[in-house]
Order: C-alpha cells, then structure tokens, then sequence
C-alpha cells in the first residue's frame, strides 16, 4: 500500500470520528464510494459471495469505500431478514446506514444483486440522503415474479412451504407483512390485486397512485443499468430483470419495458431515462447471478464504477 493511499485512510477515519466529510480530498484520493446489497439467501459479508466480490472491488479501485449492506446486527441476522423483515423496514435500514456513513455523503455508486436490486432502487426513491450516482442491478425482479423454483438459503422443506403460500395466498395481509418474497409478488391473472395487495413493489412502481418524489429522483441517475442473465431458471420471468413482463390476464406472453403502460405513461421517468442514453439492458449468458470476475471487472467496473 503506497503512502498516498494509506493517508486517504488515515483520513477517511478521522472523518468518521470527527463526522466531518473531508469531501475535496475524497475526490482526489479515491474513486467514487460503492454500495452493494445482496439477495436472498446470502448476507453481507460471505467471503464466497458479496463478501468476496467487495474484496475485490477493492484491490481493483485502490483506496475506495465500499459498503455491503448488512441488515441487521449480524450475518445471520442479515440473512434472515432477507426473507422475513418486510422491505419498507430494510429500506429504512439501510437509509439510516447510508445517513450514519459520512463518507458516502457526496454520492455512490450502487450494485444490487437480486432482490437486492429492487430494494436499491426503492432506496434511491425513498430515501433523500442516498445521492446515487449509477444504479446497476443484476438479474433484479423490477417487476416482480410469478414462480419461485429456488429459493436460496433456506431447507427444501421450508422452500416447498413458500412456494405453496405464494402460489394460494401472496396477497393476504399476514403473509405480505412476515414474507418478503410476498411483497414482489406479481399475478399477471389477478393484476388488480397485485396493484391493491402488493404492499411493497406496486408502490414503487407507482402502480395504483403517482408519487413524483419516486420519478423525481430516479431521473437524478447518472446511469440505469440492468443486467439480464440469459440462461436464468430461478427468476420467472426473466424478462422482469430488465423491467419487462407477462401481459395482464394471463402468464405466457412477455412484453418489454418499452411495450408496457409504465414506460408509455413514463410513470416511473424510465422512458425519459431511455430518451437521454442513461437506461441500458445488458445481457450475460449463464443462470442465476451466475458471472466471472473478468466480465465485472470490464462491464461493469471500467464503465460504471471507475470514476
């Protein structure tokens, strides 16, 4: 470690104890602060998942602050509330995170994995202290899901268990306080009572009413950018990982983002996004987060995180 990044420590943690921001030399020592945020059935801090990836974020951008969030005290607690801790209380964890840490002050960067990604985005659109920069979000349910074949972390006896309660009763109002997966839910065939029910992504999708703070804030972007992995058998549909979905009333035809009503009637500012080159849909073959570190470091690092 050269001298120069060791002073940028030295002054990062003197900024932490003395709450002050030390933004001007921020700027010139280090590269823009990153955000990570990981899905279900992971935790924060995993070396063989998130945890690894920020390791390496970090050898490649020398001297940059990267956070992987952890909701909760701990990792398991971080994992277990990626399924039982309802979104709007994550958000506001994770909003109080981003308020405590001073050296995220003057902007980050933010990378969402999963339904790590839609949570990253409802922060951006909630939260005002979150100055987001480029959101990038890999193999995200923007507009929810319609099947759960894998759940993750958890035994196949519980996972079978989840799947029925989604499949008969996603939207009762006990299930979609106590199981997040609920809360991103999408039944094409019952369209109004995902809109009505859906007590987390039909709001930030501004389904059923418009909330411009939502749309005012996305359209604060440097850069949307969505990844869709091509050969996906965890997330139905795969379309929903960049913003596309089934047609209302039924569950086999797919239509794209640019297709849909949300893009037409640019409720979420997508569409204006588009229009000025921010909004990108990039494509990986491979399941379900399934990327090596050398498509990472030149697709996403070198373009969206390397300055």
């Amino acid at each position: 470690m050269d001298n120069r990044v060791k002073f940028f420590w030295f002054l990062s943690a003197l900024c932490v104890v003395q709450n002050v921001i030390c933004a001007e030399y921020q700027n010139e020592a280090s590269f823009t602060p990153v955000v990570l945020w990981h899905g279900m059935g992971d935790s924060c801090c995993f070396p063989f998942s998130i945890g690894g990836i920020k390791k390496k974020i970090e050898e490649t951008l020398p001297g940059v602050h990267v956070v992987s969030l952890k909701i909760g005290k701990n990792i398991v607690d971080d994992m277990e509330n990626g399924y039982f801790m309802h979104p709007d209380k994550q958000i506001q964890y994770a909003c109080d995170t981003i308020k405590g840490d001073p050296l995220l002050s003057n902007g980050f960067n933010a990378v969402g994995f999963s339904q790590g990604s839609q949570f990253l985005r409802a922060l951006v659109q909630r939260c005002q202290e979150a100055k987001m920069k480029n959101l990038i979000t890999l193999g995200g349910q923007h507009q929810g899901v319609y099947g759960l074949p894998n759940c993750g972390g958890l035994s196949s006896k519980t996972c079978d268990y989840i799947r029925r309660l989604l499949n008969h009763a996603a939207y009762y109002g006990w299930v979609q306080k106590t199981l997040v997966q609920a809360t991103y839910w999408h039944d094409p065939l019952n369209e109004d009572m995902y809109k009505n029910y859906s007590s987390f992504l039909s709001d930030i999708n501004n389904e059923l009413t418009m909330n411009q703070t939502y749309k005012d804030r996305l359209l604060t972007l440097e850069n949307f950018v969505m990844v869709k992995f091509l050969n996906d058998s965890i997330v139905q549909p795969v379309e929903t990982e960049w913003f596309g979905f089934y047609k209302p009333g039924q569950a086999e035809i797919v239509t794209d983002l640019r297709s849909s009503d949300l893009y037409v009637e640019d409720r979420l500012g997508l569409k204006q996004l588009d229009g000025e080159g921010k909004l990108a849909f990039l494509g990986i073959e491979g399941n379900h987060l399934e990327f090596d570190w050398k498509w990472f470091n030149s697709t996403i690092i070198e373009k969206y995180l390397k300055n």
